[in-house]
């Protein structure tokens, strides 16, 4: 991993793009985990997202733990936030404990400053009013009520972690929109934007032929030869090897 450069921009554009769908035929094509967060819901419509992992992990509370997590600034969540900008997408391991809070309008203003690509938690999220107005994307398995630090901490930057049954790693993308969040690995993503963009020429053409046998979508999908076989005869490409 840490000889691999960063995603860059352009890509992140390209997968923002990309329905997370499309992004989880490509994983499964590729042999990877289908990486779709669970209880990462989007707390607004017709959010787009796509960015490079930063990650923090929540630990359950313990007297010991605040006596020797760092206090103010230099506390794991506001390590991590700093660490976010239009390119990065904060993903937050809450452990699924989705009616504790994870913050809420004053920790998460830092972002809007900073304007973040967006955030990811398997956990909850308060005053979402106003984050509905900070202006970046926000996916989370539950609005709340609830403070969280009487129910467990933010403890570990940029480490692997799991979000919603998935291995996130710094670097990796994160892409969201209406239907969740897809994780994909950062050495697979260029790999998973062929496959996706090839699937969807594909399906597009299984639609349009749909549309002129009024047929069953059986015959044609999922993909089996006689989809293959009408690919190539309609666009004149050879399936792929």
């Amino acid at each position: 991993m840490a000889d691999l450069p960063p995603i860059s921009d352009a890509t992140l554009e390209v997968l923002k793009g990309i329905p997370t769908q499309t992004l989880i035929d490509g994983l499964w094509v590729k042999g990877w985990p289908m990486s779709y967060i669970e209880g990462a819901k989007p707390l607004q419509s017709s959010q787009h997202m796509a960015g490079r992992a930063v990650t923090l992990r929540f630990v359950p509370h313990r007297p010991d733990i605040v006596q020797d997590k760092p206090k103010g600034a230099d506390s794991a969540e506001y390590v991590a936030i700093e660490l976010c900008g239009p390119g990065e997408v904060l993903v937050i391991d809450a452990m699924g404990w989705e009616y504790s809070s994870i913050g809420g309008d004053i920790k998460f203003l830092r972002m809007k400053q900073l304007k973040a690509g967006g955030l990811v938690t398997d956990g909850g999220v308060r005053d979402t009013v106003v984050l509905k107005g900070y202006g970046f994307p926000v996916y989370s398995a539950s609005a709340t009520a609830k403070q969280g630090p009487a129910e467990f901490w933010p403890w570990q930057v940029n480490d692997a972690i799991q979000c919603g049954g998935v291995l996130v790693r710094p670097g990796d993308a994160v892409v969201g929109d209406d239907d969740g969040v897809v994780v994909v690995a950062r050495q697979a993503v260029d790999e998973v934007i062929a496959i996706a963009h090839q699937r969807e020429e594909v399906e597009e053409v299984i639609k349009a032929q749909l549309e002129i046998e009024q047929c069953s979508p059986g015959k044609y999908y999922p993909f089996n030869e006689a989809t293959w076989r009408l690919y190539e005869e309609k666009t004149g490409k050879k399936r792929p090897g």
